[in-house]
């Protein structure tokens, strides 16, 4: 670990306590966890004191553990990531927060702090659904206003549960059940027989 990433850790621990679930460094930055009920404390903590000078949030996204790694996740499924920017220090820092209940994920928003979160806020509600109580525009980003469901959740199906298209007769757009079959696609692959050896180039 470098002395600048050492000296970012051990000021987070200082300032931060046992407000600090965790904290790893992987890929030459470092990522805490905290708890949600200390989220908000913790991020004006980031931002306010002078020696970790997070002045800005670069980026803000939900994220749906519930088959992390291709197994059955023993924790809680919904978590938000956040990426800190400190210009002053040139420093980086990844927090995650896990929502305390699956059923209706939610974590404080932190846009009191940094403005820059809005829409960060929103994308995460409308491709997670993850609430965030102090928003002031909780509302769809990129999906239609009209869409059922959140889309980078893992139970989500592919296919979607509705579909749009023109009616000619209606004269207008029209919303019905998905028409498309799923099904799965095997490549065929077709290889010459001396594939693969060196001796026949």
């Amino acid at each position: 670990m470098s002395a600048k990433l050492e000296t970012l850790r051990q000021n987070l621990q200082t300032h931060l306590g046992d407000r600090l679930r965790s904290d790893t460094l992987a890929l030459g930055e470092l990522t805490i966890e905290v708890a949600a009920d200390d989220y908000l404390e913790v991020m004006q903590t980031l931002r306010d004191q002078h020696d970790l000078g997070f002045e800005e949030l670069i980026d803000l996204c939900g994220v749906d553990y519930s088959t992390f790694g291709n197994q059955p996740w023993a924790g809680k499924r919904f978590a938000v990531v956040v990426h800190l920017l400190s210009i002053a220090h040139n420093w980086r820092l990844r927090v995650r927060v896990f929502a305390d209940d699956d059923e209706f994920p939610s974590v404080a928003s932190v846009i009191d702090i940094w403005k820059s979160v809005e829409w960060f806020e929103r994308e995460a509600f409308d491709l997670y659904g993850v609430v965030f109580p102090g928003h002031p525009d909780l509302r769809r980003i990129l999906t239609d206003y009209g869409f059922i469901g959140h889309p980078f959740r893992k139970d989500f199906p592919i296919s979607g549960h509705v579909e749009m298209r023109y009616d000619p007769e209606q004269a207008r757009v029209i919303y019905q059940p998905v028409t498309i079959e799923p099904r799965e696609n095997t490549p065929r692959i077709v290889r010459e027989d001396t594939y693969g050896d060196p001796a026949h180039g």
